[in-house]
């Protein structure tokens, strides 16, 4: 019996086009194109052979001209590829004509990120979200994007909502979307709900973010002492983990990963994810964690600042975090809101950690109250201002652990172990 690991892989030639109609960062670069080869591998293809085409604008038909096209389908059948991918956004109809020119299967980054995050989601919130943000892609695809191919099973492209269902009228691929926006906005409910928990608990969350592949699961590792799997490829997590973590003796947070950014990141993607990416507009601090290790990490965090707009959460505190710096033969950046460490060594996590506890510092102290029976108001006081850690009835009271603000500690002070 043949298993995915041995099954051959699908090999492909790339295609990217840079304009100067296009919008800034739509056109494509060397760098680009070298991530669009990243983003084939991890689909699980074989890229062979990259095709680059300037023009002063898209051909509306193909894309990229004729002479470009002919050039393509000569590379496509000297190398014995079956697939094309884009580094560009193509329109539906523009897809359909260079599928059916080339006698391949075509792809644009987007349709590639989508399946890739097929591929990854493990959580009913992140399959959901897939395939909400498949279904918008593909219905103003669905005319003929799919009958001049022969269909493989577990192929780039084939994952997600499955052969059936693509070959349904838009009708029911409307109502599919209905049912997962209906899904997804009960989820947002109950991400309400645990928020509201989370504030009345005053227990403050901090998320990471950044640019794929930045090493955030592996800072997330290194400062909670979790093992959420940390590999060196793009979208190695898409649901999103959380971990308790000790600032310092008295501040305890959740600490959030979520889903890498990247240039070209899908519309429908975006819209999709809110219901997990809008966590950060509610996040007391975030953390950008930025691979200093990579020629164009500047450009990343431009990209990744730009979504932290569109997401809304701009004014969250953002603590800058170069990670890699280990890796890093130039000069380190010296800002005021940033700090440089590896998440690999831990060299600089013990002043990452000092910054944060300085972000989060509102007066609270952690403390252990010894409350007797008759003032067991002051118990119900703590599971309403402050946040408890644990709870222990005992002969002469209860036994309360909680970090508290400065107004509660004024009333609880008597009753904490140490107090004349």
């Amino acid at each position: 019996m043949t298993t995915v690991d041995n099954q051959k892989k699908e090999r492909a030639i790339l295609c990217g086009l840079a304009s100067p109609g296009f919008a800034a960062g739509e056109s494509s670069t060397p760098v680009s194109m070298e991530e669009l080869w990243a983003l084939v591998e991890t689909a699980g293809g074989e890229p062979v052979a990259m095709l680059m085409q300037n023009r002063p604008t898209p051909d509306p038909r193909s894309f990229i001209g004729e002479g470009k096209e002919q050039e393509l389908k000569e590379l496509l059948e000297q190398n014995e590829c079956a697939l094309a991918v884009f580094d560009n956004e193509l329109s539906p109809s523009q897809m359909r004509v260079l599928g059916e020119d080339l006698g391949v299967k075509v792809m644009d980054r987007s349709g590639l990120i989508l399946d890739i995050f097929a591929q990854r989601a493990r959580t009913r919130e992140g399959q959901l979200q897939v395939e909400l943000a498949q279904y918008q892609y593909l219905l103003p695809r669905l005319a003929g994007m799919w009958t001049h191919l022969e269909r493989q099973e577990g192929a780039i492209g084939t994952r997600g909502p499955g052969e059936t269902q693509l070959e349904s009228d838009r009708r029911h691929i409307r109502k599919k979307i209905q049912k997962l926006e209906a899904e997804l906005a009960e989820v947002r409910k109950n991400r309400a709900t645990q928020r509201r928990r989370r504030e009345k608990n005053e227990m403050p969350v901090v998320a990471l973010v950044g640019y794929t592949n930045a090493g955030k699961s592996t800072l997330l590792n290194r400062l909670t002492g979790s093992d959420i799997p940390a590999n060196d490829r793009l979208f190695d997590t898409l649901d999103t983990t959380t971990r308790r973590l000790m600032v310092d003796e008295v501040q305890e947070v959740l600490l959030s990963d979520t889903v890498g950014f990247i240039r070209k990141l899908p519309t429908h993607l975006v819209e999709a994810f809110k219901a997990t990416l809008e966590e950060l507009k509610y996040a007391d601090v975030l953390l950008h964690v930025i691979d200093l290790s990579s020629p164009e990490w500047e450009n990343q965090a431009r990209i990744v600042d730009a979504l932290i707009v569109q997401l809304g959460a701009e004014r969250t505190p953002c603590l800058r975090v170069y990670n890699k710096c280990d890796a890093c033969t130039g000069l380190l950046p010296r800002e005021r809101d940033a700090v440089c460490i590896s998440a690999r060594t831990g060299e600089g996590t013990e002043e990452l950690l000092q910054r944060l506890s300085n972000l989060l510092d509102r007066g609270k102290r952690r403390a252990v109250f010894r409350i007797p029976f008759d003032r067991g108001g002051l118990v119900q006081l703590l599971h309403d201002e402050a946040a408890v850690l644990s709870l222990e009835y005992t002969e002469d009271g209860t036994r309360a652990e909680a970090v508290v603000g400065p107004e509660l500690w004024a009333r609880l002070a008597p009753y904490a172990e140490g107090a004349p």
